[in-house]
């Protein structure tokens, strides 16, 4: 077991005895479960919403190589740019480039989890230029120095008693303050940063090819304010992201609003297709799309595991998710936690290192029950396993362990030889580590199923 795999018990059980952690996000999550309920009894036919949308997102994935470049024609017809990057490295390095060019020296960010996925905060503060979230959950999170707790709603992890004892400690704001109060200290603390600042960044929640326009959904307008008054807008974005044409928003407009908040449509929801137009009033002037792949193309090779890049980052698999529920966000140690991070980090950041991800699971199938685009996540990740061990990545012991079990549980000699003690004994010693100091090993009889039943012939007879 890696260190990250240490880490991650020890995180684990840590957060799950945290009362209040489990108080709060048993509140957030409990609030999200009702409105989202009431959202989803809109549609008609859910069922078939979904079914329409796993069906659209695997026509992209299997024509993934046609999507993109028309994508890119279309974008580029409009004055935009496209830059194709391939790691996190090359997409910061391209950013700075851009930023660098114009002499600019300050950000505004709309929420972005794949700026997130590559450090883009930190990479551009270690080259002295301020970059600043302008969505209140993670501008909370940066004010903190922590990383978003969920996908959908930064700042979860947090009650509004902790905001408001943060906004004391920075701003000097009253203690009692109500969150109304407090999202107006912030709306004060930003709107000058928007007129300041030199380029604005934004992540796209959909690429449109046929137009080739991004779609962003956002509820507080901050990304609209992100791409209007800076002169330069960058889009960063996975390549998953994409969808055939604009009348398929149509569709996942409605189910990310509902599956993400509850909302039956989100309050800002902008399409836009490239730099300000000779015509046009506002806008920025240069426009760029940076296409990143950092090992999207390594999931997208495995055939069966690839229906992981239809994800639509709505969060509702993490809300479902009993032991997301119990060990909470930022014990994942990745930019995508909860089931799908669990069955997409692994092929994008290395199976060794995070493999243990794909274990953290009941296997209940509430993710892939609550999945709008129905992604089989409880299959990915007894796929990711069987991939772990076909690699050989697991421990030596591990291995032994298995391989003297399989030998005895297809062999009825083999099971009768050993006494209920010796194989009490052998659970305890090959796998009381793994099955977790808190639980208690399962006991076995003294005496088999098969010599009871030979007994009892022996007897009757």
């Amino acid at each position: 077991m890696g260190s990250t795999a240490d880490e991650f018990l020890i995180a684990s059980e840590e957060k799950a005895f945290d009362m209040d952690h489990r108080r709060i996000i048993n509140y957030n999550i409990g609030k999200y479960d009702a409105t989202v309920e009431n959202g989803l009894s809109k549609f008609i036919n859910l069922e078939n919403a979904k079914r329409k949308g796993h069906v659209i997102k695997w026509k992209v994935m299997e024509n993934l190589d046609k999507f993109l470049p028309e994508f890119e024609s279309n974008f580029q017809k409009r004055g935009g740019k496209v830059i194709w990057a391939n790691d996190a490295e090359e997409a910061n390095r391209e950013i700075l480039n851009i930023i660098q060019r114009a002499g600019a020296k300050t950000v505004v960010k709309s929420k972005s989890m794949v700026t997130e996925e590559i450090h883009l905060n930190e990479f551009l503060e270690s080259h002295h230029i301020e970059s600043l979230e302008t969505d209140l959950g993670e501008y909370i999170v940066q004010l903190l120095g922590q990383r978003p707790y969920h996908i959908v709603t930064p700042a979860m992890h947090l009650s509004k008693e902790d905001i408001a004892k943060l906004f004391n400690e920075k701003f000097g704001s009253p203690l009692d303050a109500t969150p109304e109060q407090l999202t107006l200290k912030a709306r004060e603390l930003l709107r000058d940063k928007y007129v300041q600042a030199d380029v604005g960044i934004t992540g796209a929640n959909f690429l449109i090819a046929d137009t080739g326009s991004i779609a962003i959904s956002e509820n507080e307008g901050n990304a609209r304010l992100s791409t209007s008054f800076p002169k330069i807008h960058i889009a960063v974005t996975g390549i998953e992201k994409m969808i055939p044409s604009m009348a398929d928003l149509d569709l996942f407009w409605p189910m990310l609003s509902t599956h993400g908040t509850g909302q039956n449509l989100t309050v800002y929801n902008t399409i836009l297709n490239g730099p300000r137009q000779p015509n046009e009033t506002d806008g920025p002037e240069e426009m760029y799309v940076i296409l990143l792949d950092n090992g999207r193309t390594n999931l997208l090779a495995q055939k069966d595991q690839r229906q992981g890049l239809y994800c639509i980052r709505c969060g509702a698999c993490l809300n479902a998710c009993p032991v997301y529920k119990n060990i909470g966000g930022h014990t994942y140690e990745t930019t995508y936690s909860g089931p799908i991070g669990s069955i997409i980090t692994p092929h994008m950041r290395g199976m060794e290192e995070f493999k243990h991800l794909s274990y953290a699971s009941s296997l209940c199938g509430k993710c892939t029950e609550v999945c709008p685009v129905k992604i089989d996540i409880h299959k990915m990740l007894l796929l990711n396993r069987r991939d772990a061990v076909k690699e050989q990545l697991v421990a030596k012991k591990e291995q032994w362990g298995w391989a003297i079990w399989k030998k005895g549980m297809l062999s009825r000699k083999l099971m009768d030889f050993f006494s209920g003690k010796t194989k009490n004994y052998l659970l305890k010693t090959m796998f009381k580590k793994p099955w977790g100091h808190l639980r208690e090993m399962p006991n076995v009889a003294e005496r088999s199923f098969s010599k009871m039943w030979q007994e009892k012939n022996q007897q009757d007879s």
